[in-house]
């Protein structure tokens, strides 16, 4: 069985191309935008929620339990933009996520 990569980076998106299909990534959209470092991520289809979306769609056999995740990924995106265009900043649980160190 071949596994796949998922993988997000700073570059041009448009000039990668690969033969090889168990390797997706994506790449930052340049458009001069002003916003959180999370926001550009969800600009540019980067951000955690958008990546998790990509898994889910290259594993199909998830099946109902896939569909489910990937719609909250989808909410998750919606209240984020909801929630930035009216404070101007990331939700809480964005801006104060940190590493933990599980036991």
């Amino acid at each position: 069985m071949v596994g796949w990569t998922a993988s997000a980076f700073l570059g041009i998106e448009s000039t990668y191309r690969r033969t090889n299909r168990n390797l997706h990534v994506r790449g930052y959209k340049e458009e001069g935008t002003i916003t959180t470092a999370f926001d550009m991520r969800v600009q540019n289809d980067l951000g955690r929620f958008h990546l998790v979306q990509d898994v889910i769609d290259r594993l199909p056999h998830l099946g109902s339990k896939g569909a489910y995740l990937k719609q909250t990924m989808q909410d998750k995106l919606i209240e984020h933009k909801h929630y930035i265009d009216k404070h101007g900043e990331d939700m809480p649980e964005i801006r104060n996520w940190k590493w933990s160190n599980p036991k």
